[in-house]
């Protein structure tokens, strides 16, 4: 309950600082890049480091890795056949096909499945999503960001771009089995638990819900995708193609189905992918998927 709260208070403050002439207009791009520079590595060296692979861990990373090629297959054939600009297509690629599968995801998994069901919901995010965000995603934004992509000029990006090498780095870690002191885990932690909360104010300041916004079409098609068609997806391949059911599959699936995720969108904001676009696929996401997981979650009780 205290991160739904969280996120509406934040996503209210980041709509009430538009209104505050004092406030620059642009200010969410300073927050964007605390978000990149600071929060998110932060996150990526308190929680890589300690993440533990074996058992069914296919089935819950596919969630993130195979939701994210699907994502990308999907709105690249759409931005081809309906000639969208690039970064209109890189937008959608990111948002829709990143799930906010921690910060809304844990809770009401949680809520749902207990513990046990937590354990699968940690390996769908920080082995799975945030891992895809850190370098499929970082790739899909600097690709899609530049009309002419330069090979070169990617590469740099990518290798440079701080989440990434600290992912590089907690990857390390993990593998020569290095602990960091106490203080500097906790420090980490400290860095990783202002992602959400400066990253929805930061949304909340792109936020624009005019009637006639001319993103309301590519809008609806992302979160039909994202909130609909990716869970459906998993819920016919894993559990009629695969033939994984129980507990974990349903939340897998579960995971599936949540809202885009805040820092896809700031990733995408911050290379200048539709900055409004990216901003309202979490803003209206978000509580739009407390009503569509609801409605998955009696679907899976239902078979």
């Amino acid at each position: 309950m205290e991160n739904l709260l969280l996120i509406f208070a934040c996503l209210s403050a980041g709509l009430l600082l538009q209104r505050i002439r004092e406030f620059p207009s642009d200010g969410y791009k300073a927050l964007n890049q605390y978000v990149i520079h600071v929060a998110l590595p932060g996150l990526a060296l308190y929680y890589i480091p300690k993440i533990e692979l074996g058992g069914n861990i296919l089935y819950p990373l596919g969630i993130a890795w195979i939701g994210y090629v699907l994502s990308f297959g999907f709105f690249l054939f759409l931005g081809y056949w309906f000639a969208w600009p690039r970064k209109l297509t890189g937008c959608l690629i990111l948002t829709a096909g990143l799930g906010n599968t921690s910060f809304v995801g844990f809770p009401i998994i949680e809520a749902l499945y207990g513990s046990e069901g937590l354990k699968t919901a940690v390996i769908v995010d920080q082995a799975g999503t945030f891992v895809v965000m850190a370098t499929l995603g970082t790739l899909t934004a600097s690709f899609f960001s530049n009309e002419k992509p330069d090979v070169g000029a990617m590469v740099r990006k990518i290798l440079t771009f701080p989440p990434f090498v600290a992912f590089v780095l907690g990857m390390v870690m993990g593998v020569l089995k290095w602990q960091v002191p106490a203080y500097a885990d906790t420090f980490f932690l400290r860095l990783a638990q202002t992602v959400a909360p400066v990253a929805l104010v930061a949304v909340g300041l792109q936020l624009k819900l005019a009637k006639r916004n001319q993103y309301w079409r590519f809008l609806s098609v992302g979160l039909l995708f994202k909130l609909f068609f990716m869970p459906l997806f998993f819920l016919l391949f894993y559990r009629y193609v695969l033939a994984f059911d129980g507990p974990m599959s349903d939340v897998c699936i579960m995971e599936a189905a949540m809202a885009p995720m805040i820092t896809g969108a700031i990733l995408a904001s911050s290379y200048g992918l539709k900055p409004r676009l990216s901003g309202m696929m979490v803003g209206v996401g978000i509580p739009l998927s407390l009503l569509t997981l609801m409605v998955w979650h009696w679907v899976l009780g239902m078979l």
